[in-house]
């Protein structure tokens, strides 16, 4: 069990406390002073508590003390007894300094109260003083504090030791998203193309699948200059894999004009295929792969980290400025559909446009959207369009053709008395006599 600590006290009024108590002084001189102007007393002091209490006379002491009656401006003017000392109006409680918490609470209150609270499922404040106070009854305590005191302890806890209380309470994750701190990346010392950032992204309308015919939500793999934020290549196709990210990555080169040093991608099954790598292990480059081929080093992002790879804020802009915008948008949950696709939504289903766009459509509007999107400002060079910073790009002449045959899979076969089985097909040649078939 956690061991609570109590080290020795000391004497700290907090800031909040301390500003609550000025403001009650002038508050009661304001007073004092508006009966003197408004004699005489028995109707000067309803007056004074009426017009204070409408917000308007005295709005910034309103806004740390509130509403008051005129006992508590009598009891204030008891407890200054004519000084000028503000601390007097400072509440009577045992403040102490950040490090340590002077409560009532016995240790077994607290571990009691702790064990709880620090619990994965997560019990309200409330709840968890609620439970305390029954298992107390239960073990027969007597003078059980008030719900204020747990209060003010739980909520001490919280802020004292922040990351005890997420890490128990909703895991390491929460942890590092809420807690722990984390690094500063700055893009503007790369250079226009040095950097791609590549990953896949299900699109949230559907469009016509050009072998059956019917609506489908296709799968859209884009390669994204970190420089400059501009989507420099890009690929739809039915399902995210090596042919889609391939020919992604072939536009990306071809727009660009250069080959990028690196390409920060997705820590998915496609992207980690052998046919970009060549190995086993994707911790370690081998020297068939493509993107050795390409003199291109891959980085992979960390599993279920996708605030580290910026291309998802480029989704995100994506569906909110052009994926909403189609009629066959489906929204990005059930909880989120458009209303044409809900239950009993009669009217919606009427009106709606029931325009499917095919692959080829597709493409042409992200075509243009891609123009609007690149006219907008750079978030790496605020005084430049995304546009204009891409055109600074340092380009050098791309062999299509050398190219189109790095983008080629190597595939090793076994020789047969046929030849080669590829396809479903057998492909032979006479230099191919006489060799050994070896499994």
């Amino acid at each position: 069990p956690l061991a609570i600590i109590q080290p020795k006290q000391e004497h700290v009024i907090p800031d909040k406390a301390r500003e609550l108590a000025l403001a009650k002084y002038d508050l009661v001189q304001l007073w004092l002073k508006f009966k003197e102007e408004n004699p005489p007393a028995k109707t000067a002091n309803p007056t004074f508590v009426e017009l204070y209490n409408t917000a308007q006379y005295a709005p910034e002491i309103y806004k740390k003390v509130g509403k008051i009656a005129i006992g508590s401006l009598y009891r204030w003017k008891q407890m200054l007894k004519g000084s000028e000392d503000y601390t007097k109006l400072i509440a009577n409680y045992k403040y102490s300094n950040t490090l340590n918490f002077t409560s009532v609470l016995t240790d077994e209150e607290k571990q009691l109260l702790l064990k709880i609270l620090l619990c994965p499922n997560a019990y309200s404040i409330g709840k968890a003083i609620s439970m305390v106070k029954y298992v107390l009854q239960r073990q027969g305590v007597k003078n059980i504090p008030s719900d204020c005191t747990f209060r003010r302890f739980a909520e001490w806890f919280k802020i004292h030791n922040y990351d005890k209380w997420i890490l128990a309470r909703y895991g390491e994750n929460a942890l590092k998203d809420k807690v722990e701190p984390f690094l500063i990346r700055d893009a503007s010392i790369l250079e226009v193309g040095q950097v791609l950032v590549a990953d896949g992204h299900r699109l949230n309308f559907q469009i016509i699948n050009p072998f059956t015919g019917k609506p489908t939500r296709a799968t859209l793999v884009g390669f994204l200059d970190w420089r400059s934020g501009a989507l420099v290549g890009y690929e739809i196709m039915l399902e995210e894999n090596t042919q889609c990210i391939a020919s992604a990555l072939r536009n990306a080169i071809l727009n660009l004009g250069k080959v990028p040093d690196f390409v920060y991608q997705d820590n998915g099954k496609a992207f980690k295929a052998k046919y970009f790598n060549d190995s086993k292990n994707f911790d370690e480059l081998g020297f068939g792969g493509l993107y050795s081929r390409l003199g291109i080093k891959p980085i992979f992002a960390k599993p279920y980290n996708a605030r580290a790879k910026v291309i998802e804020r480029f989704f995100l802009e994506f569906q909110e400025s052009f994926e909403k915008m189609l009629p066959s948008y489906t929204g990005t949950s059930a909880d989120k559909k458009p209303a044409y696709l809900k239950r009993n939504e009669k009217l919606h289903k009427e009106i709606h446009n029931n325009y499917i766009p095919t692959i080829q459509e597709t493409m042409r509007m992200i075509d243009c959207w891609l123009e609007y999107r690149h006219s907008q400002p750079c978030s790496n060079e605020k005084d430049k369009t995304i546009a204009e910073v891409l055109n600074t790009v340092k380009k050098k002449k791309i062999d299509e053709k050398q190219l189109d045959d790095l983008m080629m899979a190597t595939v090793i076969k076994s020789v047969g008395r046929n030849g080669i089985r590829f396809l479903k097909a057998d492909y032979f040649d006479d230099v191919l006599y006489g060799f050994l078939e070896i499994k």
